[in-house]
C-alpha cells in the first residue's frame, strides 16, 4: 500500500514538473494582472505578442542546436547584422563603384538577400563545430562578435532611420513585417507558420529523428548511419535563418536599424527553450513546449517593465530564471532515472 502511495507520489510530481511551464505562465500572469491595472488590456496584449514573436523565433532555432547538446551565442548579435543588412539596402541601397552606379532592391529580394545572410553565418557556426571539432561554445561566441562588429561596421556604428524606401526606387512594403493583418501583429503569425514547421519536421521526418539521436548519443547516432556533421550543420544554418528573420521583423517594427539590436537576446532565447522543457543535455526538447518558454519570458519581461522594475534587476532576475529551469531540468531527468530504475527492479521481482 505504501509502495502505491509513493508510486502515486512520483507520478503526481512527474506530471508538476512536466506542466511546469503553463503553471508558471498563469501564475506570472495572475501577478502581473494584480500588480498592474493595465496589464490584460489590449494594448498591452498586443505589445506582447509582438515581444514574444521575436523571443520565440530565436527560441525555436535555439530548441533545433540545444537538442543536438549545441549553443548558439551569435543569434543576438544576428539579428542587429541582419537589420543593418536590410536597412542599409533599402536605404542606401548596393553601390558599384566600378561601375558608379547605386543599385536599389525590392522588398522581397532584400528579404531573401538578408535570410541568406543569417544562414551563412549558420553554414560557418556549423562547419567551425564539426569541421574544427571547437566547442559550440566558443565557436559561436566568437562569430557573436564578429556578427556584431560587422554591424557597427557596416553603418560606422550609426543607425539607418529611413527604411521604408521610396516608390519612385520600388523598394516601398519593408513596414509590412511590422504591421498587423486583422489585428494581428504579423511578426506573431510569421512564428505560427515557423512554429508548425519546426515542430513537424522535428517530430514527423527522419531528420528530425536525427537532430534527438545526436543530443542523445553522438557517437552512437554516427554508428547507426546518421550524417553527424551535415545534420548538425543544417541546425545552426536554421538557428541562422530565425535570427535573421527577427532582425527584419525588429527593424521593421522600429522602422529603423540600428547595430546593438538584439543585444542579450540569446540569453532571452536560451532562457525560453529550457524553460519549455529542452534539456541542456541534449536529446530532449519540443517546440511547443518552448513557445510556452517565450511567453514566460515575455510576460517577465514585459511585467517588470511595467511594475518599474529596473533593466539591471531584470537581467538578474532572467539569469535566475535560466539557472533555476536548468536545475528543474535536471532533477526532472534524475526523478526519471529513478522511475525507471523502480519499475525495472518491481518487474524482476514480479
Amino acid at each position: 500500500m505504501s509502495l502505491n502511495r509513493i508510486n502515486n507520489n512520483n507520478s503526481l510530481a512527474m506530471t508538476l514538473l512536466k506542466g511546469r511551464t503553463l503553471i508558471v505562465l498563469a501564475v506570472l500572469v495572475v501577478f502581473f494582472s494584480l500588480a498592474t491595472p493595465n496589464f490584460l488590456t489590449a494594448n498591452t496584449m498586443l505589445l506582447l505578442a509582438k515581444h514574444v514573436a521575436l523571443y520565440g523565433i530565436l527560441a525555436i532555432g535555439m530548441t533545433y542546436v540545444i537538442i543536438t547538446g549545441g549553443i548558439d551565442l551569435s543569434v543576438g548579435a544576428v539579428v542587429g547584422l541582419a537589420g543593418m543588412i536590410a536597412g542599409g539596402m533599402i536605404q542606401n541601397g548596393v553601390t558599384l563603384q566600378t561601375f558608379g552606379v547605386t543599385l536599389y532592391f525590392d522588398v522581397p529580394l532584400v528579404v531573401a538577400i538578408t535570410v541568406l545572410a543569417g544562414a551563412l553565418i549558420g553554414l560557418l557556426n556549423g562547419t567551425i563545430i564539426t569541421r574544427f571539432g571547437v566547442a559550440p561554445f566558443i565557436a559561436t561566441l566568437g562569430t557573436m562578435y564578429i556578427a556584431r562588429g560587422f554591424a557597427m561596421l557596416h553603418s560606422g556604428g550609426a543607425t539607418y532611420s529611413s527604411i521604408l524606401g521610396k516608390a519612385a526606387l520600388g523598394n516601398t512594403g519593408f513596414d509590412f513585417f511590422g504591421s498587423r493583418i486583422a489585428g494581428v501583429p504579423v511578426g506573431a503569425l510569421i512564428l505560427a507558420v515557423i512554429a508548425v514547421i519546426a515542430a513537424a519536421l522535428l517530430m514527423k521526418t527522419t531528420f528530425g529523428w536525427h537532430i534527438f539521436a545526436i543530443g542523445g548519443n553522438s557517437k552512437a547516432a554516427k554508428l547507426s548511419g546518421v550524417k553527424v556533421n551535415k545534420v548538425t550543420i543544417l541546425v545552426y544554418v536554421f538557428s541562422g535563418i530565425c535570427a535573421a528573420i527577427v532582425g527584419i521583423i525588429t527593424a521593421s517594427q522600429l522602422e529603423a536599424s540600428h547595430p546593438a539590436s538584439g543585444e542579450t537576446w540569446e540569453m532571452n532565447a536560451i532562457a525560453a527553450a529550457v524553460l519549455g522543457g529542452t534539456s541542456m543535455m541534449g536529446g530532449v526538447g519540443t517546440i511547443g513546449g518552448t513557445i510556452i518558454g517565450a511567453f514566460v519570458i515575455g510576460v517577465i519581461s514585459d511585467g517588470m517593465v511595467m511594475c518599474g522594475v529596473s533593466e539591471f534587476w531584470q537581467m538578474i532576475i532572467k539569469g535566475l530564471v535560466i539557472i533555476l529551469a536548468v536545475i528543474i531540468d535536471q532533477f526532472q531527468r534524475n526523478m526519471e532515472a529513478k522511475m525507471a530504475l523502480q519499475a525495472r527492479n518491481e518487474s524482476k521481482e514480479a
